[in-house]
């Protein structure tokens, strides 16, 4: 027997119909209005943007359908084996910014020189991206993603790789769509707020879900890969067993969490807080994530969110100036008093 307040919607029960849903298309156009200056430009860049980020979604889904896992049998330009998704997203992106007729400069994590659109000499954008971040973790169903970084040419820049051997600061958009149970997009434009969308495949739309996204000023997890401690300089040493052994903290160690894909811990870092690092070792002196497309545009959006992101030798990870494109760094990113914990013990063996 039924009473009498229970719904009589069916076995589905009854769903509350949302009609003031913020898309991503509505977000952009409405962010577009604020400023009377704008052109445009940026608004289709970031459509076409879009458009790639909900064709890489669908092959991801597809991929164990289709046999896109496994190799491709060539090599990146920073010597990994590219996976058949790899040269999928780098060819979907490659040709959504061709098309969006919005960029001269292209710098993608799969391609040894920037792809430059001699078509588009007047186009005022340049854009760098890692497509498919992760992608050694695909067969395994772990949450990859694409990274990717927007600057706008200088005036008169001439359209080759050294208009983009800037700092993040220069950066006028960056962000990160992560590939996992549902695709979600982060995203954050120069001196603005941090906002998180998720796709709604119904829709077939990315929904604002997540507006204005502020960090935990600290937490008790850390993620890093410790199998490289051994290589480790003395200071990353001791921050990280510091954590392990908390006398302050009342004794109790920190969780450790390490997915190994960066777009899914920096992902979590962003929601639960806390700190990702992945240091310049002796092994790797310069790191290994890269400064154009992985780490300024991660840098970007943990400072607009409340955090802070510094590379090995604590300096501002944003300010960093690539000594080319596919130049790498340490970097440790995440709650704001998390990272001042690793300055702080890297300042006192500087003394």
């Amino acid at each position: 027997m039924s009473s009498n307040n229970e719904s009589h919607s069916g076995p589905g029960g009854s769903e509350a119909i949302n009609t003031e849903i913020i898309t991503l298309t509505r977000f952009l156009t409405e962010e577009q209005t604020k400023h009377k200056e704008a052109t445009g430009d940026f608004t289709l860049l970031c459509h076409s943007l879009q458009f790639a980020f909900k064709s890489i979604a669908y092959y991801i889904r597809r991929a164990s359908l289709i046999n896109l896992s496994g190799l491709a049998g060539s090599a990146n330009s920073t010597g990994d084996d590219q996976k058949k998704l790899d040269v999928i997203g780098n060819d979907i992106f490659i040709s959504a910014m061709r098309s969006s007729g919005r960029v001269r400069i292209l710098v993608s994590e799969e391609e040894d020189e920037p792809i430059v659109f001699d078509e588009h000499p007047t186009a005022r954008y340049a854009v760098a991206c890692d497509p498919i971040d992760g992608s050694s973790n695909l067969d395994a169903g772990v949450s990859v993603g694409t990274i990717f970084g927007i600057y706008k040419l200088a005036e008169g820049a001439k359209g080759t790789k050294e208009d983009l051997l800037r700092p993040g600061t220069d950066m006028v958009a960056a962000g990160f769509t992560m590939y996992g149970a549902s695709a979600q997009l982060v995203m954050t434009m120069k001196d603005g707020p941090v906002n998180g969308f998720t796709m709604d495949s119904a829709l077939g739309e990315f929904i604002l879900t997540h507006p204005d996204m502020k960090m935990p000023r600290k937490r008790s997890i850390y993620s890093v890969n410790e199998g490289n401690s051994y290589w480790w300089e003395d200071p990353v040493k001791e921050w990280c067993d510091t954590l392990k052994k908390p006398e302050k903290e009342g004794g109790k160690p920190y969780s450790a969490r390490y997915i190994g894909s960066m777009v899914a811990d920096a992902y979590r870092t962003l929601l639960y807080g806390g700190i990702f690092a992945y240091p310049a070792d002796k092994k790797s002196p310069k790191g290994k994530l890269r400064i154009l497309y992985e780490c300024a545009p991660m840098a970007m959006v943990f400072e607009q969110a409340g955090g802070q992101a510094v590379n090995s030798k604590m300096d501002r990870m944003i300010e960093i100036i690539p000594e080319s494109i596919h130049d790498k760094s340490g970097i440790f990113m995440g709650s704001y008093e998390e990272v001042q914990k690793v300055i702080d013990i890297h300042n006192k063996y500087k003394k």
